[in-house]
């Protein structure tokens, strides 16, 4: 354990609920112990949270999980409590139980970041890898970029994490975690070159060649458990769930006013929750392993909505002559409701503000990025794409943008790229240029329109 916590010193930013779980808890422990308690039940429920706490910090995960159960259960709207249950499972291996727990601890706490990192890695653990990119991707404002980074890439999308990493490496004060986070999510994108450059600003010369062993092991998991589980230095266990007592009752929505003309609709039958399938619980277990796909981590394959195909003119009807009154086709043709264009230029005013789009590894994939992009969002069609090469210490990257506008009108585009899906962000211009590919005739065309 201890020479892999030395190898893996690049994925220290996740070890979050190990190395971190004692200033996260110890945090949420003292805003508990400064509250007063009305009820016997409350003090009961302080104190089982203060023992499970205890048997955190001891290792005891079986004990901190009765304990932390029993302080939810005697508090159950206590978004704390909830958040130190899911930290127990955690580290018990108890994946879905773990994603159950900090759902809930999030809906009581929507702006806790470090619960969101944590579900996120237990949806990443039970195989739910969209839904943990949406979790990163919602609470990208409370979750440091070089962990949200560096899960994204375990969730299955490296090369967004290889983006996002390349920048805050970039930033003042970046630290060598996350250099060495950006060294881990090139090794995932297949960049091996890259990866091993990035390391050696901050690994001894005589301990890279096994940094990449190691790394090469994490990029080929068997199961969805697999490299959470490694990063945690937990074992997947058998889960039977969380109980259902302690799921978190959540308001039922309101019923609408009927008026009183009108037969009130028959209520629907009230339906229970039912338990966790069993299904479910095979799904983080190992070694039982239910059936389930292979992580590959590789270059993101987007799917791209394709454009509607423009509907065809109506053509203008031709109305025989009759006695009167005489309907002549142009008239009949002035009522036909004009066809709206699929995609039309935005007015755009000019300014020095760029969507950055990614960075690639040269222009020809940047060209293909293009490409997904216009794709992808509509309101790029038209628009004439800006790169230009930029050397790091990883190595040289063609940066993709599209821009000149002002403000309000970049930040309205990323918006609504990332409506669409896509991954980009607002910045001021720094010497972009038309992109290479674009032909010279097609820039004068533009700038002419």
């Amino acid at each position: 354990m201890k020479n892999r916590a030395m190898m893996m010193l690049g994925v220290s930013a996740l070890v979050l609920c190990t190395g971190g779980v004692s200033a996260v808890l110890t945090q949420g422990g003292a805003a508990v112990a400064g509250a007063p308690s009305a009820t016997k039940l409350a003090k009961q429920a302080a104190a089982d949270a203060e023992a499970a706490r205890k048997a955190i910090g001891d290792r005891a995960f079986g004990k901190a999980v009765r304990y932390a159960e029993r302080a939810v259960a005697g508090a159950p709207d206590n978004g704390t409590y909830r958040a130190l249950l899911g930290h127990a499972y955690l580290q018990s291996g108890r994946f879905a139980s773990a994603r159950d727990a900090f759902g809930d601890a999030l809906t009581l706490m929507p702006n806790d970041g470090r619960s969101a990192l944590s579900y996120a890695l237990a949806q990443i653990a039970t195989g739910d890898w969209v839904g943990a990119r949406q979790t990163l991707e919602s609470n990208a404002e409370t979750i440091p970029v070089a962990d949200r980074a560096l899960a994204t890439a375990l969730a299955g999308d490296p090369a967004v994490a290889v983006e996002q990493l390349a920048v805050a490496a970039r930033s003042p004060g970046a630290d060598a975690k996350t250099r060495q986070n950006l060294a881990l999510a090139l090794a995932l994108s297949g960049r091996w070159a890259e990866a091993r450059a990035m390391a050696e600003l901050d690994v001894a010369p005589n301990e890279v060649d096994a940094r990449m062993i190691e790394w090469a092991k994490f990029a080929r998991p068997t199961g969805a458990a697999d490299q959470v589980s490694y990063l945690l230095g937990v074992t997947p266990v058998m889960d039977p769930g969380q109980p259902v007592s302690l799921a978190l009752a959540r308001p039922a929505p309101a019923t609408p006013v009927v008026a009183a003309a009108e037969p009130a609709p028959a209520p629907a039958p009230a339906v229970e929750a039912a338990p966790q399938p069993a299904a479910e619980v095979a799904e983080v277990a190992a070694p039982v392993e239910a059936p389930r796909p292979t992580i590959v981590f590789a270059e993101r394959k987007e799917v791209v909505q394709p454009l509607p195909v423009q509907a065809e003119r109506v053509r203008p009807v031709r109305v025989a002559k009759v006695a009167k009154p005489v309907v002549k086709p142009v008239e009949v043709a002035a009522t036909v409701a004009p066809v709206a264009p699929v995609a039309t230029k935005p007015v755009v005013a000019k300014g020095n503000f760029y969507v950055q789009l990614g960075a690639f590894e040269n222009a020809a994939v940047a060209r293909d990025g293009w490409a997904r992009a216009v794709r992808r969002y509509a309101g790029f069609v038209g628009q004439q794409p800006s790169g230009m090469a930029v050397k790091t210490a990883a190595g040289q990257f063609y940066r993709l943008s599209v821009g000149g506008y002002a403000r309000n009108d970049a930040v309205a585009m990323c918006q609504g790229y990332r409506a669409a899906g896509g991954t980009c962000f607002v910045r001021q211009g720094a010497g972009d240029q038309v992109a290479s590919w674009v032909k010279p005739t097609a820039v004068r065309q533009l700038a002419s329109r």
